[in-house]
């Protein structure tokens, strides 16, 4: 395991704990990260008494199915804040959790079936239940796909770190 892997694991760790100590249920839509940052949440025992479920949506379909609105990804595209946005509400409401984590974008190759793809684009967004904040960020070539979800996995720890959980 890399010094780097090991640093998102040790961060996840630490927001699962502080999330348990809290009493703060927390759920994720996923697209680009393959259900990576819901894996990191529940690699902490007792992560079941905080983590209520989690969607991996990598196709519009399925982004749709979950309660997306098919106008917001037409609108504003699937890698979008908005897009991120409507999927960090859905999962939230859809599992009654305090906090709901959505994230979509294209890491290196283009999306052949969304032409909004732009490689290195990820959005991502927290919703509470009070707020939702959206974030962009652009993702460095990465070694491999676990790196990609990593980096991004990263971002969005720091993000509930510094923003969510103080």
């Amino acid at each position: 395991m890399s010094n780097f892997e090991k640093e998102v694991r040790e961060k996840y760790e630490k927001i699962t704990k502080r999330l348990i100590a809290k009493g703060i249920s927390i759920t994720t839509m996923e697209s680009c990260t393959s259900g990576q940052v819901s894996s990191l949440l529940t690699d902490t025992e007792g992560s079941s008494a905080i983590i209520k479920g989690a969607f991996v949506t990598y196709s519009n379909e399925a982004k749709i199915r979950q309660g997306v609105s098919a106008e917001t990804i037409e609108k504003y595209g699937v890698y979008s804040k908005e897009t991120a946005s409507e999927m960090a509400q859905v999962c939230r409401a859809f599992y009654n959790a305090d906090i709901g984590i959505g994230v979509t974008g294209s890491f290196g190759n283009p999306d052949p079936n969304n032409n909004d793809s732009v490689p290195g684009e990820v959005y991502f967004a927290v919703a509470d239940r009070n707020k939702t904040q959206s974030y962009y960020c652009e993702v460095p070539d990465q070694p491999s796909r676990l790196y990609y979800k990593l980096y991004m996995a990263d971002k969005i720890a720091d993000t509930l770190l510094n923003t969510f959980l103080l």
